[in-house]
């Protein structure tokens, strides 16, 4: 079985090197690790391929915040804008949880220094998915 990682990851693409687009495979193979038995050994082409994808989901969601930002003529992609961002896609299952682990990051790290301290943080719902936007001080 031949391994694309080594070939691919020193590959030109159109938007330069796709080692630029990928998420470090090292950072891939320790998620896939923590989630599955010590056992399992992982083939190179599942690493490659979950590489490939969860780069993929990294970017399709990141761009569609960062269009978000630019109608709205900010330059920084916040943590709200990634959520809506998954809102809008279809990935309604995944903000509850991403709203907890934001909300309990943000208690751990003493808020975000980059927002007003006197935000709150209001998870976004599938009635009001712009809910949060009215509870963020954008200036």
């Amino acid at each position: 079985m031949e391994s694309g990682g080594a070939s691919s990851s020193t590959t030109v693409s159109g938007s330069g090197r796709e080692q630029d687009r990928l998420m470090p495979i090292a950072n891939v193979i320790r998620m896939m690790r923590k989630v599955l038995p010590a056992h399992v050994k992982i083939a190179d082409d599942a690493k490659d391929t979950i590489q490939e994808c969860v780069s993929e989901f990294i970017s399709f969601v990141t761009s569609e915040a960062n269009d978000r930002c630019q109608r709205e003529q900010r330059r920084t992609i916040t943590a709200e804008d990634i959520m809506w961002a998954m809102l809008k896609l279809g990935f309604d299952d995944y903000i509850e949880p991403l709203s907890l682990y934001l909300q309990r990051f943000r208690e751990l790290e003493g808020g975000d220094h980059r927002c007003s301290s006197k935000r709150e943080f209001l998870p976004l719902t599938k009635k009001d998915p712009f809910a949060i936007m009215s509870s963020c001080n954008w200036t």
